[in-house]
């Protein structure tokens, strides 16, 4: 889509946003898609339908980017988060993917459910939100009195640790270097061939229509989001097309006696998948700042579709319900988690839709290990919740993660400190 003017570019491209994340919003809600759900089912029922269904979206979002890099339909090499950045954080990675798992799993969900809750009436979401908006914020922007974000001087330490990788570290730059472009689709063809066994081989998925849209629609929502993003031009004085990253980085060129219609960030107009902690964030800071449009950006159209999705579907579902806190214990536990989701997200570079959906879909080396690292903190606190639970006096924190880490295979039986029933 090519516009003649950077403010009609900028509001088609928000515009076009959130449409999608309207029809996301309300598949979500009605599919009952979420990670944390799924993770849940997994560990305390057996049942891996949604997260089959998980798998199931990384494959379509996998295969869509597959299909359309290659065209230059998606940017995925100049992607906001940058995927396939040169700098392999391994320890932000993996801390922010275990803070995040625990924090979705405190407060009932991640950025995207969060999100979808909030839009179908549950006001402790609007709480978690609003934690996880001000200190992923924070953490990329200065606190009042402060000259540094939280991040760099709290976890100046994790970039002292990134491995600089010369080709970055989309996996086909890592198996072919500078020939990664003639590789990629056969390691692309390979992820997506694997997960869709792994979520179709399952008898129960196919037979849940439910879940089976859900996985289907997360996945053509991660393209489209990077269609869109990645296909939204400006024709200059000169008749050139710029993509609005550009134009909006030389705006003194373009507009050298005006700065009306500039937007706060440039970085942020990249192409970009669906992600949650960043759209939070920026949420935050939007209305923080009176609705600047200045600061009206891909992931706040992201956010506020999201919301709006669900309360349509609530809506004509009529399972709109208002929920607030049960007691200060559970006030506090999704105090927690929204803190914990919105540090661990930033470290992460990303969350359960960002790395593990997004990512996976760049064939980025951070997604499987942030990932992992999710899957284990939202796995291991459900165990600790269940331990402390059935054994009320007995079970320490020590005791209850010990035993939660044998539960899950990480530590040898003879380290079991409570009995499970």
């Amino acid at each position: 889509m090519a516009f003649e003017s950077f403010a009609a570019a900028r509001w088609a491209l928000l515009g076009s946003i959130f449409l999608i994340a309207v029809l996301l919003g309300a598949v979500v809600n009605r599919t009952h898609f979420c990670t944390m759900g799924a993770v849940s089912d997994a560990v305390n029922m057996g049942d891996f339908r949604r997260l089959r269904a998980w798998l199931l979206a990384i494959a379509v979002a996998a295969a869509g980017v597959a299909l359309l890099e290659p065209l230059g339909l998606i940017g995925a090499e100049r992607t906001m988060p940058p995927y396939r950045s040169a700098d392999f954080a391994w320890a932000g990675y993996l801390l922010g993917g275990l803070l995040f798992g625990v924090g979705m799993t405190l407060g009932g969900g991640c950025g995207n459910k969060v999100l979808v809750r909030l839009g179908a009436g549950n006001l402790k979401s609007l709480v978690v939100a609003a934690v996880l908006g001000v200190s992923a914020y924070y953490m990329t922007n200065p606190p009042p009195g402060l000259e540094l974000p939280l991040r760099g001087l709290l976890f100046g330490w994790i970039d002292a640790l990134a491995i600089e990788l010369p080709h970055g570290q989309g996996l086909a730059s890592l198996a072919a270097g500078e020939a990664a472009a003639r590789v990629r689709p056969l390691i692309a063809a390979a992820l997506c061939l694997g997960l869709l066994y792994a979520a179709l081989r399952s008898a129960a998925l196919r037979r849940s229509r439910g879940h089976l849209l859900g996985g289907a629609a997360v996945g053509a929502a991660v393209v489209a989001v990077l269609l869109i993003s990645s296909n939204v031009w400006v024709v200059d004085d000169f008749g050139q097309r710029q993509d609005l990253q550009s134009y909006a980085t030389n705006w003194s060129f373009h507009h050298p006696d005006s700065e009306a219609g500039r937007p706060e960030s440039a970085r942020l107009l990249a192409p970009q998948g669906l992600s949650f902690v960043g759209p939070v964030a920026q949420g935050a800071g939007y209305v923080g700042h009176g609705l600047d449009p200045a600061l009206a950006t891909i992931g706040v159209a992201l956010a506020a579709g999201v919301i709006a999705g669900s309360f349509l579907a609530g809506l004509f579902s009529r399972s709109l319900r208002l929920e607030w806190f049960a007691s200060r214990a559970d006030l506090g536990n999704h105090l927690l988690g929204g803190l914990l989701m919105g540090v661990g997200g930033v470290l992460a570079m990303g969350c359960t839709f960002g790395q593990a959906i997004t990512g996976a879909a760049t064939l980025a080396l951070s997604a499987p290990v942030t990932m992992l690292a999710i899957l284990l903190g939202s796995a291991l606190t459900m165990k600790v919740q269940y331990y402390r639970l059935l054994h009320e006096e007995e079970a320490t924190l020590g005791k209850a993660l010990l035993t939660g880490l044998v539960d899950l295979r990480l530590l040898p039986a003879a380290m079991r400190q409570l009995d499970a029933l």
